[in-house]
């Protein structure tokens, strides 16, 4: 199990990393409209080079990459992708693709939104903190499953994938956080973009095939934030890899829509959001690469509470608690987290990665808070319902969401107060490379034989190298 005792990162990630990138557009090309932000983006990703992109930027691909299979495969087995398995499998076309983790293989399109949901069902994967967008889910298992039917270079992979978290992210970033008010899950409404932008960028469309694709990612958005504490939130970027899969296989023949599918008066951005700026899309491409402001979880829920967590292991650790020694914990936390973690009684796993009620106990009474504590045995554990309903949480909107104040009184009245500037996983408190292989080898042990583990892992970080990506994938199963 991954636990605070891992160290933590030597040096931390500025918020967007500036590094020099691939130029600009040719001068001879006429100059875009200001409103023309779906043909600036679309010039972009087409005019984009593997041998442009920052050592820094591929890096961050393979750790994306590392932790997205982990996840995916940890999952393999959960109950949601059973269910999901047995309604599609009827259906399915030719068996094209690997489902990670299982010996099943099915058609691109459906093996794509399979790994999707598998990679989201544990809430375990990456996370854009600005935007909330879990940036590998929707674009990692399109590519996969693409790579496999069509085989492609580990460069084009690379590129194809920061391209696509580029696409998605910077979407978001113009519309968050009205969009997520109004109750959208913008990991699958922006996510449909990154598989789209990253399909066709492997695909080789041109910028009016591109710009098309992207106007077919805006018009199927997915995902309401209504379903988070059930199946359906990992729902989401599942479909949203189908459906941007689907949106560059259709551009790629020709098939047209809105060349302003995302900033039109009745595009995308306005449709979804009360407030835009689009200037988050296209201003510093190029330049400052998304991918750069990843986080990785270092437990198995939302990153909203992972401070709370954080801090309460600190405290167990430092001063040997015990469940039994405590008579209350108080937390105060951003208002966020009251607003997607407020569950009181999970009843359920994943009602538990919901609950920062539970979220606090689990820190305190295991020390850890890996997917093992977010079964649905261990939402139950008496001992942890009992210390749960000793946690009282207070809004403090001073606080930003990766910080968190915990204080715990014990039953002789003595008080414990920890406040937690960064959690670990959080940009500025990163997760080394080491620490990411090993939340790796603990999420597929047991699902993949043991002689794959390493090599799955190597081919990860050599991913840019290979001659073909498809390999990944196909290491990837049981």
């Amino acid at each position: 199990m991954i636990t605070r005792r891992i160290a933590m990162a030597a040096s931390a990630l500025t918020a967007v990393v500036p590094i020099s990138a691939p130029k600009a557009a040719p001068m001879t090309q006429p100059a875009l409209a200001p409103t023309d932000v779906t043909l600036r983006l679309a010039r972009h990703i087409v005019a984009a080079k593997a041998a442009d992109l920052p050592a820094p930027v591929r890096h961050e691909v393979s750790r994306a990459l590392l932790n997205w299979i982990g996840v995916a495969i940890g999952a393999s087995r959960h109950e949601t992708i059973e269910i999901a398995l047995r309604a599609i499998k009827p259906f399915a076309g030719p068996p094209q693709a690997s489902l990670l983790g299982r010996n099943d293989r099915l058609d691109i399109m459906n093996a794509a939104m399979l790994n999707g949901i598998s990679s989201h069902v544990f809430d375990f994967d990456d996370t854009d903190l600005s935007t909330a967008v879990h940036p590998s889910a929707p674009v990692a298992p399109a590519l996969l499953a693409l790579a496999e039917y069509r085989p492609m270079s580990g460069s084009d992979f690379v590129l194809a994938m920061a391209m696509g978290i580029e696409a998605e992210c910077r979407i978001a970033r113009a519309v968050v956080p009205p969009h997520t008010d109004i109750g959208w899950h913008p990991t699958g409404t922006c996510g449909v973009f990154g598989s789209a932008v990253a399909m066709s960028k492997v695909l080789g469309l041109d910028e009016n095939r591109m710009a098309h694709a992207i106007g077919l990612a805006a018009t199927q958005p997915v995902g309401i934030r209504e379903m988070f504490g059930s199946m359906t939130k990992s729902f989401h970027p599942g479909r949203a890899a189908q459906s941007g899969m689907l949106s560059a296989f259709l551009a790629e023949q020709g098939y047209t829509s809105s060349d302003h599918g995302i900033e039109a008066k009745r595009g995308w951005a306005n449709i979804l959001s009360t407030r835009q700026d689009y200037t988050a899309i296209t201003d510093g491409l190029g330049d400052q690469y998304e991918i750069m402001r990843n986080s990785y979880k270092p437990y198995a829920c939302g990153l909203v509470v992972h401070p709370v967590i954080d801090g309460c292991i600190r405290l167990r650790e430092a001063h040997k608690l015990t469940p039994a020694m405590i008579a209350r914990i108080d937390v105060d936390i951003h208002p966020i987290v009251m607003e997607l973690t407020s569950k009181r009684t999970p009843a359920t796993g994943l009602e538990g990665k919901f609950s920062v009620y539970y979220a606090a106990a689990v820190g305190v009474v295991a020390g850890v808070a890996g997917e093992r504590q977010f079964s649905d045995a261990a939402v139950k554990d008496p001992v942890t319902v009992a210390l749960r309903d000793k946690v009282l949480p207070k809004i403090d909107s001073s606080l930003r969401q990766d910080q968190a104040r915990v204080r715990i009184t014990l039953t002789d009245g003595k008080a414990l107060d920890q406040f937690v500037e960064h959690a670990v996983g959080s940009v500025e408190n990163p997760m080394t490379d080491s620490q990411l292989e090993a939340k790796f080898k603990d999420l597929v042990a047991g699902i993949i034989p043991a002689g794959k583990v390493q090599y799955l892992i190597d081919l990860c970080w050599k991913a840019e190298t290979l001659k073909n990506a498809g390999d990944i994938a196909r290491a990837a199963t049981a």
